[in-house]
């Protein structure tokens, strides 16, 4: 994103964001993002989003999006921004726009589905989490010729969703803009075609998004309801994944600062289960345009022993951090729980950074765990000026000072050099803080650790 966010948090307009400065609401303030779908694979949760940097600031501009990004957390709190993972029409030739993206692992593979606009579904596939995924069917995997689809009325084909029941079926839904266009389909062993014609489905108040989970035997179809409902997430439940549902309740209300279109994707992470949303605070109290301007939320949510689902409450910072930080372990510079002032963006040697560092930005790690106690600072950094300095501090931008990392001129923007510097030791638990000083421009992070 070339134009700088900063948001909340000691900045220009500090006032106005200070109730909501150190938390993790949104999850991700350094880019736009949207349309959260997510997958937990080996004890971590990487949430797929449409990527609003991608549309323009203007009122009228529309949603264009036409890459995919991916985030992901194993705590919760600290979020690593994987950048663009895939992409249109590089990635598939024949959509011109990737909207709402579900992922799905099988077989150790890796699919994405997502909507080219509201005109067909496709399907793209990788090898890793991270991609890059690529398109292997070279053509939409669901058009509206796909048997079952029609006959629809005003039909928006998109907002895919899969899904894969407990016996090794799998399902992916789709469909919107009516309470009888809701569609799910088989999806065969390799995950790329189709095994039958697709099914219809109704929900009552149906606009778009749809999503399934199951608990303790039962099937929960979720999505956002229309303009007229107040664009709620609701539910179904049934003990079948295509047929029997009856309406549940209300997952969730219409977000807090958003006044606009929703999207939720459910999760189970560890013992709990949460819904990732979109809202619009960003871009709100930035006095930008916020139409186009999304952003990613995490909140919990509750299962009842009568399989009810309690009415999710949004929260600030509400969540539990899962798991503490390991300081000792390499640790991307893109691993963050809260921002200021920063970018992030594609590095060449691979991978992703954080770049555009100035005097007075800042990243707060949450949770870290320093254990017995460590002495020595390290990091990646590249700087084509005079660079500046890392101060590293503890509890707050204005906590303890454990020590301070000049950065010199490296010879260039991707000049690579490791810097190491002594500190104060410290130990046990810390919410950690990097605050930055640009003397002579800006500089980049590629990934810091600590040592004894």
């Amino acid at each position: 994103m070339k134009t700088k966010i900063s948001f909340i948090l000691l900045s220009l307009v500090f006032s106005v964001f200070a109730k909501y400065s150190l938390a993790d609401y949104p999850i991700v303030s350094q880019r736009f993002l949207a349309d959260p779908g997510a997958l937990v694979y080996n004890g971590r949760v990487y949430i797929y989003c449409s990527n609003d940097d991608d549309n323009p600031m203007d009122r009228r501009g529309g949603y264009q999006m036409q890459t995919i990004v991916c985030i992901s957390s194993s705590d919760l709190k600290n979020w690593t921004d994987h950048g663009v993972v895939f992409r249109v029409p590089g990635g598939a030739s024949w959509a011109n726009r990737s909207w709402a993206p579900s992922p799905a692992e099988r077989d150790g593979k890796f699919f994405l589905y997502f909507g080219n606009s509201g005109n067909g579904i496709g399907v793209a596939m990788a090898d890793n989490p991270l991609g890059p995924f690529k398109d292997p069917i070279g053509k939409a995997l669901i058009e509206t010729s796909t048997p079952g689809v029609m006959p629809a009325k005003n039909m928006w084909l998109f907002d895919p969703m899969a899904f894969i029941d407990d016996d090794g079926q799998a399902y992916l839904y789709f469909g919107g803009n009516g309470d009888d266009n809701v569609r799910a389909i088989k999806l065969n062993r390799d995950m790329i075609s189709v095994d039958g014609p697709a099914i219809k489905l109704t929900a009552p108040n149906f606009f778009e998004a749809a999503w399934v989970h199951k608990h303790n035997g039962t099937y929960y179809f979720s999505y956002s309801t229309t303009p007229r409902a107040q664009m709620r997430i609701d539910y179904m439940t049934s003990d079948n994944p295509i047929s029997g549902f009856t309406y549940g309740g209300v997952v969730s209300m219409q977000p807090p600062s958003n006044n606009n279109n929703n999207h939720q994707a459910i999760f189970k992470l560890g013992d709990n289960w949460y819904q990732a949303y979109h809202n619009r605070i960003v871009a709100m109290e930035s006095d930008i345009p916020p139409v186009y301007k999304r952003n990613i939320c995490v909140d919990k949510i509750n299962h009842n022993a009568d399989g009810t689902i309690d009415t999710m409450k949004n929260t600030v910072n509400g969540l539990k951090q899962l798991k503490y930080l390991d300081p000792y372990e390499r640790v991307e510079a893109e691993t963050f729980s809260t921002q200021s002032g920063i970018e992030t963006q594609s590095c060449e040697k691979g991978g992703m950074m954080m770049t555009d560092i100035n005097t007075g930005d800042y990243v707060k790690v949450s949770g870290v765990d320093f254990g017995r106690g460590c002495k020595k600072f390290k990091a990646s950094v590249s700087s084509a000026s005079g660079g500046g300095s890392i101060e590293i501090r503890t509890g707050g931008v204005d906590g303890k000072l454990l020590g301070v990392c000049r950065v010199e001129n490296t010879g260039g923007m991707q000049n690579w050099k490791m810097l190491s510097e002594k500190i104060k030791k410290v130990k046990g638990v810390h919410d950690l803080f990097f605050v930055f000083n640009s003397d002579e421009g800006p500089f980049n992070i590629d990934w810091w650790q600590f040592s004894n």
